[in-house]
């Protein structure tokens, strides 16, 4: 639960005491409210498989669609509702193609930059978490930018 600071990870054994200690340096703990919310968010498995079933639904819609508007190479999401594009042959780099994506077809989208500083550059990362019109219309808007 972002910004809760409830949650957990999952490790290899090797590197637990280091998350550990890591962790012991943004939080003490997190409220009781937070804990309390966090609680009764496991009961609300009806809502949570009616937006996996969305997230689903929005994945393949994007994932069809972004072949037809020309991206071709991207990282197919595993765990996320995000997918990781090239933005080779449509902008010089990532943070015009991002500019202008917003600017030209309404699209709002993070350069790859936020993520690897070595490469992101040539990448943009687009959420799909969204209603299924919003995904088909930025499908159709992606076709139509040039």
């Amino acid at each position: 639960m972002t910004g809760w600071r409830v949650g957990w990870m999952v490790l290899p054994e090797e590197l637990v005491r280091t998350a550990e200690r890591l962790a012991q340096n943004f939080f003490v703990s997190p409220s009781y409210i937070s804990q309390v919310a966090a609680e009764a968010a496991f009961d609300c498995d009806e809502e949570l498989q009616a937006n996996r079933a969305r997230y689903a639904q929005a994945r393949e819609l994007l994932l069809a669609g972004l072949p037809k508007a020309g991206f071709t190479t991207f990282s197919p999401p595993d765990g996320a509702f995000y997918v990781y594009l090239d933005t080779s042959g449509h902008a010089p780099d990532s943070v015009t193609f991002c500019d202008r994506l917003l600017d030209e077809a309404g699209i709002a989208a993070t350069t790859g930059l936020d993520f690897d500083v070595l490469s992101g550059e040539q990448f943009f990362r687009l959420s799909y978490c969204a209603p299924l019109a919003d995904v088909e219309e930025a499908i159709e808007r992606l076709c139509q930018f040039k």
